[in-house]
């Protein structure tokens, strides 16, 4: 599936623009500087250039919509990623962004709700929760899978996750 395929697909700034977040919903509020801010930081953090994610804040229809069409589950979601193209599972996070370094990776899908109400029930703020997930997301366009890799995608979360000042 390419880009052009989504249509929930942000549009990518241009060139010497940095950082393509944009928000499609109007449920909840969001801080979108600070969650730019963040996402620049994990670009930072793990060595990508800007241009390499775009992120979409939706709403719970749209999100439900997705998660049926992609992964057949008729239901919403808090996070989904769409790899610009089909990866392997990373042998390291270093090896693997140093593959992928100058790539554009892919668009990920973050369902604001579903965030609020799993910060609600995580104990979080919102704002980690949406750092949380947005950093989740990164990890599966660089091809972390954690339905299928024992545990591996996990360790590398939380890891970044203490440089990153997030709470675990």
């Amino acid at each position: 599936m390419n880009r052009e395929e989504r249509s929930f697909s942000p549009r990518l700034p241009s060139k010497g623009a940095s950082i393509a977040i944009e928000n499609r919903q109007r449920s909840v509020r969001v801080e979108m500087r600070s969650l730019e801010r963040f996402l620049f930081k994990v670009i930072q953090e793990l060595g990508l250039d800007d241009e390499s994610v775009a992120v979409c804040l939706i709403n719970d229809t749209e999100m439900a919509r997705l998660n049926g069409q992609y992964r057949n589950k008729r239901r919403t979601t808090d996070v989904l990623s769409f790899p610009a193209e089909q990866r392997r599972r990373p042998t390291s996070l270093r090896s693997s962004v140093r593959k992928l370094r100058g790539s554009f990776l892919g668009d990920i899908a973050i369902s604001p709700v579903v965030a609020r109400r799993n910060a609600r029930s995580f104990g979080r703020r919102f704002e980690d929760e949406l750092r949380i997930l947005t950093l989740h997301g990164v990890l599966h366009l660089l091809g972390y899978d954690h339905e299928t890799d024992r545990g591996e995608m996990s360790r590398v979360e939380m890891r970044l996750r203490r440089r990153l000042g997030i709470i675990p």
